[in-house]
């Protein structure tokens, strides 16, 4: 059995909306959100990169999560929402699903258990391609060759790198049926949960062994846009609204989100989502969308029979 401490954020996810407890292969789902919401009061030294590191999230989640409070000077004191609550994303619950809004990796070993990790992945000019693909080769220790695209940009950089602490694919790696794209850890932590890889999909070195060791080569893949995620929950209706992908880097340098959120499709998704018999609150759907938090939010709830 593997022993529970290499499960992060994975033992906060069984706080409330989980049932089943931890097993061998991870936790059982029980509806559509995984974990709740938690509270951290900011302490002296903190950041809030540091503190999403601690609690396995990332830097764009938190900071959506607690608009306007500097990233590297946070108050002290200030008490923070930490984005511990994911409505899973749309589609089949199998194999690795990544959803490049939400800047998070699930890997289902079954349609009834999910992990979930931050990550970073590609920045403006280098995007993350959506599609489905599978991991085809699995490595360890990985040596990296720049390629021409990135030494074009980069000519400084070393022809080769060898295993070790400054190898950008850190110590891990899972090779994906797209050329050039990789799922792997990093030299460099703080660009988890932001745009700030060549495309490819980045853990933190605590996450990445984790993963590795769940998963096999023949794992599918599939990699989602889907800022807007509908799910349910003891029979209320909870919709998550994360920044589009040009509004993370919009939460980076300003602290929140300054252009509007697009809203195309998101009366469908609740639509489908939401069940006979449950009403939708529109006034909570537009306050959602008014600042993408990335936080399940309810906005329906089953009518009583008396109503």
């Amino acid at each position: 059995m593997l022993p529970l401490r290499i499960f992060p954020l994975a033992a906060l996810l069984i706080l409330v909306f989980f049932s089943g407890g931890a097993d061998a292969a991870g936790f059982n789902i029980n509806g559509d959100i995984a974990g709740s919401p938690t509270r951290y009061t900011v302490r002296h030294g903190d950041t809030l990169y540091s503190i999403a590191r601690r609690h396995d999230l990332g830097i764009v989640e938190v900071m959506a999560a607690n608009p306007g409070i500097d990233a590297w000077m946070p108050p002290e004191g200030t008490v923070l929402t930490l984005p511990t609550a994911h409505i899973l994303p749309p589609g089949p619950r199998e194999g690795i699903v990544i959803n490049l809004p939400e800047l998070r990796l699930y890997y289902y070993p079954n349609p009834r258990t999910v992990f979930t990790f931050p990550v970073g992945i590609g920045k403006e000019g280098w995007q993350t391609p959506t599609g489905e693909t599978k991991i085809v080769q699995k490595r360890k220790d990985p040596v990296w060759i720049p390629p021409p695209s990135i030494l074009a940009e980069k000519p400084d950089l070393p022809r080769i790198f060898p295993p070790g602490p400054d190898n950008p694919l850190g110590t891990h790696a899972l090779n994906l049926g797209w050329s050039g794209y990789v799922i792997h850890g990093t030299s460099r932590p703080y660009g988890i949960g932001r745009r700030s890889s060549h495309g490819c999909i980045r853990l933190y070195p605590e996450d990445i062994p984790v993963l590795f060791s769940m998963v096999g080569v023949g794992t599918k893949v599939r990699v989602i846009d889907a800022p807007f995620r509908a799910g349910l929950q003891g029979g209320n209706l909870f919709v998550s609204v994360s920044p589009h992908l040009s509004q993370s880097d919009e939460i980076l340098n300003h602290g929140f989100v300054r252009t509007p959120v697009r809203t195309d499709g998101i009366e469908s998704i609740l639509r489908q989502a939401a069940p006979e018999g449950v009403m939708i609150d529109w006034n909570a759907v537009n306050h959602a969308l008014q600042q993408p938090s990335g936080l399940p939010a309810m906005v329906g709830r089953r009518a009583a029979l008396n109503d």
